[in-house]
């Protein structure tokens, strides 16, 4: 896809954020869970000029550290909001954040150490006494945001002011990422500010329409849509809710409180925030705008958040993409239309910015209505992945993107997803077809995964709201005109595997329920 010269120029960067911000804005209130683990004392109601402060004081320490431009700056900590303002300190000085999420395991945030060239790493004492205790990584200098052993704390490093901000070319490396590793180690994927702004701008588009709503917000805060997301809110003054814990006994009174327009959050946080539809305190009542993205949302889960709205015509938009190529595909959902939803159709491309296409067994495009592999063509595609090029160029043809999901393009290029490639089972069309109807079913189920057993047979794993016993009768009675499949295996939610964003891996599953050994650390 060729690029006018403009477009090649035009960067997305992260630095100065939050500045830009509060220069535009003024003291925007953001409103946090939990205080910052860099700066504890400020409490959880702060501004965007506290915030900004906050990034350039952040950026002097690492500049006084030593820390200079296009370096690789690992960071992998607990999960809070001061992971947001480090990657935009870092970002601010010229360095390349890495963001590593607080969920991995410690032998797989060593590979990806690995990968790296002589990276900076900040961390915190929780790793380094915890998951990351006698991996041995390799790094230039380990910094900490509190007194951690082994480690230099943050705060002992001081610059008599901000440094100057580093701006650097809009087609050089400026972020990594890793990918969901649903299936293995993750992949690391390389951001630059050019193709972080071809994400950036059609979302813009998206979000003119709730310009200056409270956004509530529960994302991880490593992976790059929450960026293009906070690149739009700021941009037009949105106040900020940002939540770490998604527990909905938690998250209710500060909804309550602060009453947000838009909320987004992955899709199976917002199956558990179902219950929040009719909760003392009405938490949901004034939401314009729900987002989801990283996965297909059930329908059912649509229709109770939609119908938690006391706003004339509230909607639910769905993203469909991954961190390689940023959202590729979109869908809008209202009250009217989320009754009759597919939750299998997530959308169609986004004009001037995405192209889809379906393609066969021998790589060739195929008529509409046929199955086959998902492809998309964007500018908003990584530049590579950090030392696994030729796998990247492997999921490349002619700049057609292999998203590794089946699908079906209908004649006015709606998408209908299918199955990952992986996932597939032999003895079942859409395994993610049959857990919608399950959801829709059997309200109790807070989730359900349909994985291939030891004979590829499909062997769904349920969650019961409650943890209550599932239901024999009910689950015979919902099952009766699906495919044959072999009893339900009962787990706790939490038992679940999931990555950074609550996306369920489902190899994992067939794993721990065949007994194979792992390949890769999980």
């Amino acid at each position: 896809m060729s690029q006018p010269r403009l477009l090649a120029d035009r960067g997305f960067y992260l630095g100065p954020l939050f500045r830009r911000a509060a220069d535009r804005h003024g003291a925007v209130f953001v409103t946090l869970d939990r205080p910052l683990d860099t700066h504890p004392g400020l409490g959880v109601d702060l501004d965007y000029t506290v915030l900004a402060d906050v990034v350039e004081e952040l950026s002097g320490r690492l500049w006084a550290a030593g820390v200079r431009p296009s370096e690789q700056v690992a960071l992998h900590k607990t999960d809070n909001v001061d992971i947001v303002l480090l990657t935009c300190a870092i970002s601010r000085i010229g360095a390349v954040p890495v963001l590593l999420s607080p969920g991995l395991a410690g032998p797989v945030v060593g590979q990806l150490l690995e990968r790296l060239r002589e990276p900076w790493l900040i961390t915190d004492r929780a790793k380094l006494e915890g998951p990351l205790k006698g991996v041995g990584v390799r790094v230039r200098r380990t910094l900490s945001v509190d007194a951690a052993p082994g480690a230099e704390p943050l705060a002992g490093f001081t610059c008599a002011g901000p440094p100057a901000p580093v701006r650097l070319h809009p087609r050089e490396p400026a972020l990594i990422t890793h990918s969901s590793g649903t299936t293995g180690v993750p992949k690391l994927a390389v951001h630059c500010p050019n193709t972080m702004w071809n994400r950036l701008v059609p979302q813009q588009a998206m979000g003119w329409p709730t310009r200056g709503e409270t956004a509530a917000l529960h994302m991880s805060f490593v992976h790059s849509r929450f960026y293009h997301l906070l690149g739009v809110l700021l941009r037009f003054g949105s106040p900020l809710v940002l939540i770490t814990d998604p527990d909905p006994a938690a998250v209710r009174p500060l909804l309550v409180r602060h009453r947000p327009g838009i909320v987004e959050t992955h899709p199976n946080t917002f199956v558990l925030w179902e219950e929040l539809a009719d909760a003392p305190g009405a938490p949901l009542s004034q939401v314009k705008s729900y987002g989801s993205t990283f996965d297909a949302i059930h329908p059912r889960t649509v229709r109770r958040l939609l119908g938690a709205s006391t706003r004339r015509a509230p909607w639910l938009v769905q993203l469909y993409g991954q961190s390689e190529t940023g959202p590729v595909a979109v869908q809008w959902f209202t009250r009217r239309s989320a009754q009759r939803a597919d939750g299998r159709r997530v959308g169609t491309g986004i004009p001037g910015f995405t192209r889809l296409r379906i393609t066969g067994p021998d790589g060739r495009p195929v008529a509409p209505g046929t199955p086959g592999r998902i492809e998309a063509r964007t500018r908003g595609r990584i530049l590579t992945y950090l030392g696994a090029r030729a796998q990247y160029e492997r999921q490349l043809d002619d700049g057609w993107w292999q998203m590794g999901d089946m699908g079906v393009l209908s004649r006015l290029g709606a998408l209908r997803l299918i199955d990952r490639e992986i996932d597939r089972i032999d003895a079942v069309h859409s395994s993610l077809e049959v857990e919608d109807a399950l959801m829709e079913r059997l309200e109790e189920l807070r989730e359900v995964v349909i994985v291939p057993g030891a004979d590829r047979e499909p062997v769904p794993v349920v969650c019961v709201r409650g943890e209550r016993p599932l239901d024999p009768e009910r689950w015979r009675a919902a099952t009766a005109d699906l495919p044959a499949m072999a009893e339900p295996r009962q787990w706790r939610f939490e038992e679940l595997p999931m990555t950074a964003t609550w996306k369920v891996k489902r190899v994992e599953i067939t794993r721990l329920l065949t007994g194979t050994p792992r390949s890769v650390p999980a």
